[in-house]
């Protein structure tokens, strides 16, 4: 993958997350608050507990780090790939946030 084509895809996936935290707050109650300084999300949960999601360019890689822990991300030509097998990118932040929440959450592409 070029570094041209991590960006654009990189690019992509932060505008989904910034998207799908709009339209969680538009239909429900969840009150979650998405904060971007240009290559880092940090999402914070109404009791405080914050997940935080960030380029690493020199790596053409994605971090997330929850309460579960940090996780490392790379684009396999298809999608946002864990890098020690925990899954797509998008499952996994539904599943991290939703835990944080307390409720269920759904994030997608």
């Amino acid at each position: 993958m070029t570094d041209q084509d991590y960006l654009d895809r990189a690019e992509a996936l932060l505008r989904a997350v910034e998207l799908a935290c709009d339209r969680i707050n538009d239909e429900t109650d969840a009150d979650l608050d998405n904060q971007r300084v240009g290559g880092m999300i940090t999402l914070t949960f109404p009791n405080r507990s914050q997940i935080i999601i960030n380029l690493q360019k020199p790596l053409h890689e994605v971090w997330l780090a929850a309460r579960a822990g940090g996780f490392h991300f790379r684009h396999d030509g298809a999608q946002w790939m864990d890098t020690k097998g925990e899954g797509e990118f998008f499952n996994c932040l539904s599943r991290f946030a939703s835990e944080q929440a307390g409720r269920a959450l759904s994030f997608s592409s």
